[in-house]
């Protein structure tokens, strides 16, 4: 099969579930062709059956706004006519469906669209409208439509009464590079033996509540010695760092800024804290769990399929901060505790949000798409 990816290249859910998926596709003998703005945040070397072809966006004075989306779209046309794509996979509803309806169109109908829904595209900008009727159009105007959980395929419903199917096929986590590592030499430069670990994975925008992080660490961080590590970098980070200070807590406060990698971060860590306001999915929680990392996180959106409530971490409500706290409390002051959660956590993952599973389920999707079965 000829798969087309458009996705957002940035640091984010979507641009790494794009690309991994592409990885995996070519992997299993497909060729793969991404097409973007930008390299592809995880796509960093050569991998065989994997083309990038770049977006160039036309600099005219006419235009107040670069023309991003007919870029895209004529980038589109252009690829899928040199290489006959069979399948495009648009991830995000805006541009991404919109400009897969376009390119669709200008091929007289000789190309399949593909739109996987992340969330953001739904919840934020779905309740903009300025952007409903676009988005409704371009969901319904796809040849198939998938959602990364059952939550955000509800949520997709209700919003803009979609009457056509919507298919849930979940983010996935490449087991056999998410696990647990041998770190302890990495650890001992970050903390004494006795010192519980903690960490957020973010790009630190205010529906992450990075502050709020802060705030659960500092009262885990008095009954307990403990550090917390900070990856990512985001717009609540200026925020961040003035709340550590005022806490007093600098010296216990790791930012490590942006990591391509961080299954040695994940592997020596304890715990994980993730209290969201929204997340359809939450990829970074089922990362630390394929790592045997349980987790802290809110009750909202996609978080209770991904994880578990008392067998792979706890969840609560995205206000109690105190209840998040004392659930970390209750999971590092003892050991078995937390190493029965981190080996549930682990086990959940493996077995319910495989690549090999889920990859396997879009391949079948993609056939079901071409023979006009969906």
């Amino acid at each position: 099969m000829k798969v087309g990816i458009i996705c957002y290249p940035s640091y984010g859910g979507s641009g790494v579930v794009a690309t991994e998926l592409g990885r995996q596709l070519a992997a299993r003998g497909h060729f793969v062709h991404f097409i973007s703005y930008d390299v592809p945040f995880k796509l960093s070397t050569y991998e065989a059956n994997v083309t990038f072809h770049e977006v160039d966006i036309p600099s005219y004075p006419l235009f107040a706004y670069p023309p991003y989306l007919l870029a895209l779209a004529n980038k589109v046309v252009e690829v899928s006519r040199r290489y006959s794509l069979d399948i495009l996979h648009a991830h995000y509803a805006i541009p991404h469906a919109t400009c897969g309806f376009l390119a669709r169109e200008v091929l007289g109908g000789r190309l399949k669209v593909v739109t996987t829904l992340h969330g953001t595209d739904v919840t934020l900008l779905g309740s903009n409208p300025s952007f409903s009727d676009i988005i409704r159009f371009s969901i319904e105007s796809s040849d198939g439509v998938t959602a990364v959980s059952q939550d955000l395929a509800r949520v997709t419903r209700e919003l803009f009464d979609i009457r056509s199917p919507i298919e849930v096929i979940y983010n996935f986590v490449d087991a056999s590079r998410f696990r647990p590592l041998e770190v302890e030499d990495l650890r001992s430069r970050i903390c004494s033996p006795e010192t519980r670990v903690l960490v957020h994975i973010s790009n630190f925008r205010p529906v992450k509540q990075p502050v709020a992080v802060i705030d659960i660490f500092h009262a885990v961080q008095q009954e307990l010695p403990a550090v917390l590590l900070l990856v990512g970098d985001g717009p609540e980070m200026a925020r961040v760092q003035q709340r550590v200070d005022e806490l007093g807590i600098a010296q216990r406060v790791k930012f490590l800024g942006k990591q391509e990698e961080v299954v040695e971060i994940l592997s020596l860590s304890d715990l994980m804290l993730l209290p969201s306001t929204q997340e359809s999915f939450g990829l970074v929680a089922l990362e630390a769990m394929a790592c045997q990392v349980p987790v802290i996180a809110s009750r909202v959106g996609g978080l209770p399929e991904v994880v578990v409530h008392g067998r792979a971490g706890f969840l609560y409500s995205p206000a109690d901060l105190e209840g998040m706290a004392q659930g970390a409390i209750t999971i590092l002051s003892d050991p078995a505790l937390r190493e029965e959660m981190g080996l549930h956590a682990r086990a959940i993952a493996v077995e319910k949000f495989s690549a090999d599973e889920q990859v396997a389920r879009y391949e079948r999707y993609y056939e079901q798409v071409l023979e006009n079965e969906v």
